[in-house]
């Protein structure tokens, strides 16, 4: 690997730049922006009564409309960038810019609902649940379980129950603010990593591009959606870590003298924060790590048997490169070691213990869209433009473009990947490399913008100063995009007003379902057990329930939710042969002989039959992966008084004295 003329403000020194002691600053004052301006957006949009997004066109005037604004505030901040002016004005500018732009596009849409997108609906609904669980206390905890340890990454959603807990709002009802301001603050912080590498001009473009295709793609997974956000521009930075200051002139890596160590550890935080927030993406991000590793020893070995020199000069440059890549690669895997490990510790000891053991199954799902690879740069519309031209240029600029062998190896690894997961399926398991679509889409249009400002380069050699066309038609093009989001996710807009939220209530008005009933449930839960929620365990198949009330369950909503320590298929037995119970004497003495804590509270639907839960078993590899089946209690189990027994609306609400 060699370095050129070509390798401009994206080189070595100036890939790292961002972490100099002006840049660092700027960080924190960036995340103070970025979450000011989402909080007073969010709570000036909160202020009026506007009609539901699904039923009326306002809400989608009003967002484009502050969509442009945004944008505006970008073109500023550019500007201001072009004409030497306030380098603070453009800090400011750019991130009361990116984080409006997230604010606004998924802000006013759900205007009128206390949901987010998808409701409390399936994965929504085990990430409320888990937010739920965490608002009631920061204690490390599994979403569901009572006793076990988070299975599952706790980061984001402890920092959301945290936010929750600070503004005196339910779990449920904290989901919506908290995913916007993350991604906002996340989106602000990125945009400052972009303007310190590229220059406020292009770093603008490109945050706005990364934005856009993450709001589009990844917005219903929030915590993702701030690791795509946070990680494309950090993918410049993880290279700049492992290759060291050298311009690799003619394959050399320097020494250790040459290590940014500032580079090294941020790399390192952030692959920790991955694995505090999503285990696929830390996996992913290692992997690209260690695929950057290899190709800087690669190209180092191979450098050094290129120029003339005697075999032991050679065998020593070798060496030199082996230990100094693999020295940086290990600190940076040191550091998210030990970031990871204030989430992860808590399970791994559990596990380690062999107190309890099981193995999970949340890797068995393959969708159909993860049984090809994704091809974004072939779709027919803008960004599938931006992606194509971003795809072309990291094969041209590959070796000659800092920025170019970073995203580009990400790209490499998010196929590989992919292809790692189809061949895992002979296995019977796959690794969810589906979900690796945003990540690859985001990457692409980072692509696209430097393909684009090299071609905008060329127009102006070849026609003069066209740059006033250039940047209208930029803008023009991001405007057009980005008010394309709503109705991109108009179906989980949708159901985030057709749900029905804790308090009982749809926000498009309409009658309300059977949850509706929860809060009364609540009420009686609390005047017939007089325990707290957090020291009451469930048994119930309505997990909507749990996931607005921050009760224990006795089983989880699915296996691949489940955390494997609560050996889910075992408790799925349990329960079945507690139904089989004909008389009260004999429920009570499967319940204590449970050997997990057993249910104080059952929460059935009521039938003909008797008394209903309906629960779910893995049938992968089906699609779909789940099963559903009823399990009916006899109501002659309960008739004793050791059991009151209430009927509210369609449930049947059974509490043991």
């Amino acid at each position: 690997m060699t370095a050129t003329a070509t390798d401009t403000a994206s080189a070595p020194d100036d890939a790292g730049r961002w972490a100099s002691v002006s840049a660092v600053g700027a960080l924190p004052v960036a995340a103070v922006v970025g979450g000011l301006v989402s909080l007073v957006g969010l709570e000036v949009i909160g202020a009026v009564d506007w009609p539901a997004y699904n039923s009326s066109n306002v809400a989608r005037s009003l967002t484009t409309l502050g969509q442009v604004v945004s944008i505006a505030f970008l073109v500023v901040a550019a500007l201001l960038y072009r004409y030497g002016r306030s380098s603070f004005g453009q800090l400011l500018a750019s991130t009361i810019g990116i984080s409006g732009l997230v604010t606004v596009t998924l802000g006013m849409p759900l205007g009128a609902t206390r949901l987010y997108l998808f409701g409390l609906s399936v994965d929504q609904q085990f990430r409320t649940e888990y937010l739920t669980r965490l608002t009631d206390s920061p204690r490390l905890s599994d979403m569901t379980y009572a006793d076990l340890p988070p299975y599952y990454p706790a980061g984001w959603f402890w920092w959301g129950g945290r936010f929750a807990a600070a503004r005196g709002l339910d779990g449920w009802e904290a989901y919506k603010p908290w995913a916007i301001i993350s991604m906002a603050v996340a989106a602000a912080v990125a945009v400052v990593l972009w303007n310190r590498m590229v220059g406020t001009d292009k770093g603008s473009a490109l945050a706005l591009a990364v934005t856009v295709a993450t709001l589009m793609y990844a917005s219903p997974e929030p915590y993702s959606a701030v690791l795509i956000l946070l990680g494309v521009p950090l993918l410049i930075t993880m290279l700049y870590a492992l290759r060291g200051r050298s311009r690799l002139a003619g394959g050399v890596v320097g020494d250790l003298r040459g290590t940014s160590w500032a580079a090294v550890a941020a790399s390192g935080l952030f692959l920790g924060l991955c694995a505090a927030f999503y285990t696929l993406y830390a996996g992913l991000f290692a992997l690209v790590a260690c695929l950057m590793a290899l190709y800087l020893v690669v190209s180092g070995w191979v450098a050094a048997k290129n120029v003339s020199r005697p075999d032991a000069e050679v065998r020593a440059a070798r060496r030199n490169v082996v230990v100094t890549v693999g020295v940086r690669l290990l600190a940076m895997a040191a550091v998210s070691g030990i970031t990871a490990l204030t989430v992860w510790t808590p399970y791994l000891l559990d596990r380690l213990s062999g107190d309890a053991a099981g193995s999970g199954t949340a890797t068995h799902y393959l969708p159909e869209r993860g049984s090809w690879l994704p091809m974004p740069m072939f779709e027919w519309s803008l960004l599938g433009a931006l992606t194509m031209a971003g795809f072309v240029w990291l094969v041209l600029r590959f070796r000659t473009r800092t920025t170019a062998m970073a995203l580009g190896i990400a790209v490499v690894a998010v196929y590989l990947f992919c292809l790692l997961s189809m061949a895992a399926t002979a296995a019977g398991t796959t690794l969810l490399a589906f979900r690796l679509e945003p990540m690859l889409v985001a990457i692409l249009s980072a692509a696209g913008v430097f393909a684009a400002a090299e071609l905008a380069a060329q127009a102006v050699r070849r026609f003069g100063d066209v740059r006033t066309v250039i940047g209208a038609l930029a803008v023009a093009a991001a405007v057009t995009v980005a008010q394309g989001i709503p109705g991109h996710l108009s179906t989980d807009i949708t159901i985030a007003y057709t749900d029905t939220d804790g308090t009982g209530q749809r926000a498009d008005k309409r009658p309300a379902g059977a949850e509706s009933y929860f809060p009364r449930i609540n009420e009686l839960i609390a005047e017939q057990t007089g325990t707290p929620a957090r020291e009451t365990i469930v048994l119930t198949a309505d997990y909507g329930f749990l996931s607005v009330f921050p009760y224990r369950g006795f089983q989880g909503l699915t296996s691949h939710y489940a955390n494997p320590l609560a050996e889910f298929d075992k408790r799925a037995a349990t329960i079945a042969t507690w139904a089989e119970s004909s008389t009260p004497d004999e429920l009570i003495g499967h319940l204590d002989t449970s050997p997990w804590p057993p249910p104080t509270v059952f929460l059935f639907r009521h039938s003909d039959d008797g008394y209903t839960l309906r629960l779910a078993r893995d049938v992968y590899p089906n699609d779909p992966n789940v099963e559903r089946y009823t399990v009916t209690f006899d109501p002659a189990a309960f008739a004793d008084n050791r059991f009151q027994i209430t009927t509210v609306g369609p449930f049947v609400l059974v509490v043991r004295q």
